[in-house]
């Protein structure tokens, strides 16, 4: 499942032990998952100008392999609304250490949810799925199973989720799309299983799940501490809590 240039980024991600979020993000998208559109900008005009192009509101990231957690530097700015205060904040990420540069997204609104996985010491790789965003550590409504991922099993996660009527569309709200769900959740549980000798963890939080669409709104993958197998033939893509 894994194509040339996934297993090339995790060859260059190996030094530092984790996929920074901009290439975690084309890593899932090469997966045939969905990203919001973003752009990892150097300079301020360079956030301003892609700012200007997908419009605002829009979200900043700092992106530094000194920070794994971006909450706790406070490196994380959501509805920047204009120039100014997208300037403003791209100035005060640029101050965080190791700073590598500034994520811009485009902000999508729906659904919080959790979806990771980790790569247990006995029963090899978990699949998690919960209330995500702000909420995870608060709610901790997360339901797990052991990998590859069926779909009778992606059915009894939802069902044991206490979220699941933000689901299936709460007082009135639209039900989010139920198959782009699946496909996340199976397209992961596929991509675990070929990473299998080569993750600790995988944390995706937010997806953010909507009527028509489920996007990973942030992304990170632990590595392994050993060299990562490279490939020498091209090959073909198919069909925090831990």
């Amino acid at each position: 499942m894994l194509t040339r240039e996934m297993r090339e980024i995790l060859l260059t991600s190996k030094e530092t032990g984790w996929v920074l979020e901009p290439q975690a993000k084309r890593f899932f998208s090469l997966a045939g998952l969905e990203v919001p559109r973003y752009f990892l900008a150097g300079q301020i005009e360079e956030a301003v100008r892609f700012a200007k192009s997908i419009g605002y509101p829009v979200v900043a990231k700092v992106v530094s392999p000194k920070v794994i957690h971006k909450s706790e530097k406070n490196g994380v700015e959501v509805g920047i609304g204009n120039e100014r205060q997208l300037m403003g904040t791209f100035d005060r990420l640029s101050k965080i250490e190791g700073f590598a540069g500034v994520l811009i997204e485009e902000m999508v609104s729906g659904v919080e949810l959790i979806i990771g996985a980790k790569n247990d010491f006995q029963f090899g790789p978990v699949i998690l799925l919960g209330l995500g965003g702000t909420w995870a550590e608060i709610y901790q409504d997360v339901v797990l199973r052991m990998a590859p991922l069926m779909q009778k099993d992606i059915d009894s996660m939802k069902r044991c989720l206490r979220a699941r009527p933000l689901l299936e569309g709460y007082r009135g709200a639209e039900p989010v799309d139920s198959e782009k769900l699946n496909k996340l959740l199976l397209t992961l549980s596929d991509l675990v299983m070929s990473l299998e000798h080569d993750f600790e963890s995988i944390d995706l939080n937010p997806v953010i799940c909507n009527s028509s669409r489920c996007v990973i709104a942030d992304a990170r993958i632990m590595l392994k501490n050993f060299t990562i197998s490279p490939i020498t033939t091209q090959s073909h893509r198919g069909e925090g809590i831990f």
